[in-house]
């Protein structure tokens, strides 16, 4: 059974934790499977801040918006640890599951997508993978980033999946990250001022 399988009283309901999964190390910076560090780093910048502290084999930052407590993370374990530092910080600090938002990569959606779903499986994601047992749950937020797999779209067919994830973004793919960021920056306020379902509706309403 996972650290988090059970629930406790005094759920710490002002905080919100906002977790970008990735691998540490430059030579994995801007890669594909990178891109939930490469989120969280822009909204960093965004609030005028940096994931310099470094606590539970993770780097963050703590600020307050909207009226809440907000922490910004990146795992500094590799990706397939990542829910060890995430369960250190959401049991400490208390976080509700459903104030838990975890951003990475998606294979099967295409470049430039984003959509905000909450729980489900990991899909075949090792870093969701190792959430889900280190919490021993699956119900937390997900805002998945699509990158495309080999053989779709515009995407050369024959790379093994593993290199492609751990290879960088075309040009072309890094300006639709950064086209929607603007509206990840919106759909974050929008969950931490309203709740998931207005997120959602903005979030996934958005197309390539």
């Amino acid at each position: 059974m996972g650290l988090m399988a059970w629930r406790w009283a005094g759920m710490n309901d002002d905080l919100f934790l906002v977790v970008g999964l990735g691998n540490p190390g430059l030579e994995y910076a801007a890669t594909r499977h990178n891109v939930g560090f490469m989120v969280v780093d822009e909204l960093a910048r965004r609030f005028g801040v940096t994931c310099e502290q470094a606590k539970w084999q993770a780097h963050f930052v703590q600020l307050t918006a909207w009226g809440r407590r907000i922490f910004l993370l990146k795992p500094d374990t590799f990706m397939n640890l990542s829910g060890q530092a995430v369960a250190r910080f959401v049991d400490f600090y208390k976080a509700p599951f459903d104030h838990l938002l975890v951003i990475h990569d998606d294979i099967d959606m295409s470049p430039g997508r984003v959509k905000l779903v909450a729980g489900g499986g990991a899909g075949g994601h090792n870093g969701i993978r190792s959430l889900i047992q280190c919490l021993g749950t699956s119900d937390f937020l997900r805002l998945k980033i699509g990158v495309g797999r080999p053989g779709t779209a515009t995407i050369p067919a024959g790379i093994p999946v593993v290199k492609f994830v751990l290879s960088p973004f075309f040009p072309e793919e890094m300006s639709l990250l950064a086209q929607k960021m603007d509206v990840i920056a919106q759909g974050l306020e929008l969950l931490v001022r309203d709740g998931n379902a207005r997120a959602m509706n903005l979030l996934n309403s958005v197309k390539k």
